[in-house]
């Protein structure tokens, strides 16, 4: 059983619709119950086991959440990162936390995903011809396919 309905889930996966029509880069959501360790180190695990790093302008973002334990992690691919500044990620992290902590889950995911948006639409800007590299559906990496 998820813990996200249905509803909730198209929700999220619409909000990455639309903010892929803003740029070329890719943003997928990451969701599991429970994070031994450090969301950053778990998301980077993820990152590379969801083949996010094989997109051709490696533009993609992952959100990772460990929801029960209450841990978040933005990570992006080295094409974004030699471009943005350090910090980068973390006025999107405050917005999220913000959301989080009243215990809104979706729609912290969806402000984390609008702002990813906007802001790989300033370095990767949306171009003719621009495919969906990888699906918008969230994975939950607590399957046994991801084990």
């Amino acid at each position: 059983m998820s813990f996200l309905t249905e509803q909730e889930q198209d929700l999220v996966t619409s909000a990455i619709a639309d903010a892929e029509k803003l740029t070329s880069g890719e943003i997928r959501i990451a969701v599991e119950k429970h994070c031994n360790g450090e969301a950053f180190d778990r998301a980077t695990a993820y990152f590379t086991k969801l083949g996010m790093d094989k997109t051709s302008l490696h533009n993609g973002v992952l959100i990772y959440l460990a929801y029960n334990d209450h841990k978040f992690a933005i990570i992006g691919d080295r094409g974004i990162n030699r471009v943005v500044p350090p910090d980068f990620w973390e006025t999107t992290q405050v917005a999220m936390k913000a959301h989080f902590a009243g215990d809104n889950i979706v729609n912290g995911l969806i402000a984390g995903i609008r702002l990813a948006g906007e802001k790989l639409a300033i370095h990767f800007p949306h171009r003719n011809g621009d495919i969906n590299e990888l699906p918008n559906d969230i994975i939950f990496m607590d399957k046994k396919e991801f084990n």
